[in-house]
């Protein structure tokens, strides 16, 4: 789970749900701890997470194949879903991350609180629940879905009595968002799922209050949560060539 920043397949995925906790080895988190400076070396316009194969091919190189097998099992879902219609986008996008392993940030990158870009959650094959959010709320920008449609929502899991983040989807203004958890498969809307507490929600640009799971009050920009300034930093940097 996350704190609150305002106070099975080829590729290596793991099934599970659950909240162990799984160490990396030294060698690869010293590695990972360089990747956002390859990154940085690595130019699309700002925010777009469309990989070159030469870019993907360095990454396998230098934290093997199966880093590179998620990569580029990724962009290939981005190409094929290009066409499709928003709920198919949310259901595959959704399926997607879901395959990756839920890791805390103190066991998986020795900090208290990270919140990954994408590159480095696939890489890694493992984050905490900003860290699926984030890459859903990319990956489906990247596919075209406005960005008022969508929402990073801080909840608390009643479940679990503790914090938590999910994204959310609004198909129209008025609408009941759609709920993307890594902890509960099954895209639902907000009103069916009573183990949520929503507390605030941001996307690129704003900050709500929410009430009864959906935005309430405009606060402001995202700009004040810190951890997503850098995180938004690290992806607009990340500047990789299209083939």
């Amino acid at each position: 789970m996350t704190q609150g920043p305002l106070h099975s397949s080829k590729a290596g995925y793991s099934s599970s749900k659950g909240c162990g906790s799984v160490s990396l080895p030294p060698l690869l988190l010293l590695g990972l701890l360089f990747l956002s400076l390859l990154i940085s070396l690595t130019v699309i316009g700002a925010d777009s997470v469309r990989l070159s194969k030469a870019y993907i091919a360095e990454l396998s190189h230098r934290y093997g194949p199966e880093a590179g097998e998620r990569l580029t099992e990724w962009q290939q879902l981005i190409q094929d879903l290009a066409d499709q219609p928003e709920s198919e986008k949310l259901y595959w996008v959704n399926r997607f991350f879901n395959k990756v392993r839920f890791l805390n940030d103190i066991d998986h990158w020795k900090k208290e609180d990270y919140w990954a870009t994408p590159v480095e959650f696939l890489v890694s094959n493992g984050g905490d629940c900003e860290d699926f959010s984030i890459a859903k709320y990319y990956t489906l920008r990247e596919l075209g879905v406005a960005d008022k449609k969508l929402s990073i929502a801080y909840v608390k899991a009643l479940d679990y009595n503790q914090a938590h983040m999910v994204l959310t989807y609004y198909e129209s203004p008025r609408s009941v968002p759609l709920v993307l958890d890594n902890l509960v498969p099954k895209i639902k809307p907000v009103s069916a799922r009573k183990d949520l507490r929503h507390v605030y929600s941001f996307n690129g640009d704003n900050l709500w209050l929410s009430k009864k799971g959906r935005r309430s009050k405009l606060v402001g920009t995202s700009d004040r949560l810190g951890p997503w300034v850098k995180v938004k930093s690290r992806i607009g940097n990340q500047q990789v060539n299209l083939q």
